[in-house]
């Protein structure tokens, strides 16, 4: 465990209150632990300060002492940027308050701490729509997703989180506040500071709050159809949109075996069509008037009949029946635990290119482990795909473990050859550091070294995630 200068703990519980930090074991255990539990870090001490001028006093405090942080929301990552190993943790559960709303600037003002939800309900409330959905949204913060520059289900209308700030309040690494909680969508006045720290994963600053952008609230209409190939999901897409335009809102690709899974694994979910074909599409259209939605997906899918793109489809009759068909796609992800090992990445190719990805690095990888299985699902409107090579736990003979890194590589070179990225949604932290820096054109790399370099020359903040320095 890293030893931290008695010197500091004092101050740090001084300036903190009893309120504000912990060096409890089991609660240090829980904040090293993710969500998941495939991997686990440590830390002596655990800060949770509940004001902006806090967390600035608290981080000029581990500049002078050289003490280094690790920032964290909801604990949900994926990639071992936001568990501590040896660091300590600063927790922004306590700021979770929404601070300003504005329905006429379609804005929202709020703490990074305040879980995905409050945003959303803030902004029902106020008649409008924070667009931000994902399955972790209860429990993911703003400052965690901003961070990883999350995406979820709707990036195809709205963008990912990057595109949904206005402004941030972010404390530098020197301990000095950035207050850029601006409320403009034009301020051309240099450089846009607050794309530094959006998917920077706490490297570059403390986010404490964000100004960000809301909608109108929408009417979906959502439909589940069944393909017999990727490249009639693809060709779907392309024809959803001409009838839809950028109405369309979500589109899903699910494989049959996905379903199999869920229905085994989790109790009330079941299968809203089923079918022998291989791929299933999960989409959503999204206006103001919901009969005008129903209509205008009705009419795509009969053109897509006609076309042979579909096989078969329903088109939900009400909004119950609508999240039973997100049910089960959001279950996905906690049934593969019914496998004995799986190989997950997140990964993101030219929408064009799915089909031809999915098939050559099926085969790359059957080559390596001839009896392995696949679970490929994700968000095909932005060719962000959650790829996964499982071994069933009752295999005779399981060997995936012992080809652990061969499959990785394959994966994500298979991946830049079809001009993707190893990292969609979920971020880089310290799993994807280094293949990212071996992938990366070496102008990029030395470019964020720079940056981190200048912002952060203590290397205090979440130090060894993103990029080595």
């Amino acid at each position: 465990m890293t030893q931290i200068p008695a010197a500091f703990l004092t101050a740090a519980k001084d300036l903190l209150g009893p309120k504000g930090w912990s060096d409890d074991p089991e609660r240090l255990s829980a904040v090293a632990t993710p969500w998941r539990g495939t991997f686990t870090g440590e830390t002596p001490f655990l800060a949770r300060p509940a004001s902006t001028q806090e967390a600035a006093a608290l981080v000029k405090l581990c500049a002078q002492q050289r003490v280094a942080m690790t920032p964290q929301g909801g604990n949900t990552g994926l990639v071992d940027g936001g568990t501590p190993h040896g660091e300590i943790v600063v927790s922004m559960g306590r700021m979770n308050s929404v601070r300003s709303i504005d329905p006429f600037n379609n804005s929202l003002v709020i703490e990074a701490g305040a879980p995905l939800v409050t945003a959303q309900a803030a902004a029902e409330q106020a008649g409008r729509l924070f667009p931000l959905s994902l399955g972790s949204e209860g429990t993911a913060t703003i400052g965690g997703l901003i961070s990883t520059n999350a995406g979820g289900v709707a990036v195809l209308r709205y963008g990912m989180m990057r595109d949904l700030i206005l402004g941030l309040e972010v404390v530098m690494p020197s301990g000095e506040i950035w207050d850029g909680l601006s409320g403009l969508r034009k301020n051309n006045t240099g450089y846009d500071l607050k794309h530094l720290f959006a998917g920077a994963e706490g490297t570059l600053g403390l986010i404490t709050a964000a100004t960000l952008k809301l909608f109108p609230q929408v009417q979906r209409a959502s439909a589940w159809v069944c393909c017999d190939s990727a490249d009639d999901v693809v060709a779907l897409l392309a024809l959803v949109r001409q009838h839809a335009g950028d109405t369309v809102t979500s589109f899903e690709i699910i494989p049959s075996g996905a379903i199999d899974m869920v229905i085994a694994d989790a109790p009330g979910t079941r299968d809203p069509l089923p079918s022998a074909l291989p791929w299933r599409v999960l989409m959503e259209v999204s206006m103001v008037d919901e009969a005008h939605a129903r209509a205008t997906l009705e009419k795509a899918l009969a053109a897509a009949f006609e076309q042979d793109l579909v096989k078969d489809g329903v088109v939900a009759s009400s909004k119950a029946q609508a999240q039973s068909f997100w049910l089960v796609r959001e279950t996905i992800p906690l049934s593969k635990r019914a496998y004995g090992t799986a190989i997950n990445q997140d990964i993101a190719v030219p929408v064009s290119r799915i089909p031809a990805f999915i098939e050559s690095c099926n085969s790359a990888v059957l080559d390596i482990v001839p009896t392995a299985e696949f679970v490929i699902f994700g968000h095909v409107g932005d060719g962000n795909l959650h790829y996964s090579v499982c071994e069933p736990a009752e295999a005779d003979t399981p060997i995936l473990k012992a080809h652990v890194a061969d499959i990785t590589r394959v994966v994500f070179d298979q991946t830049m050859a079809h001009g993707g990225s190893i990292s969609a949604e979920h971020g880089v932290g310290r799993l994807k550091r280094d293949e990212l820096a071996r992938l990366r054109p070496p102008a990029a790399t030395e470019a964020m070294r720079a940056i981190k370099r200048a912002l952060d020359p203590l290397g205090i903040m979440n130090p060894g995630r993103v990029v080595s320095v």
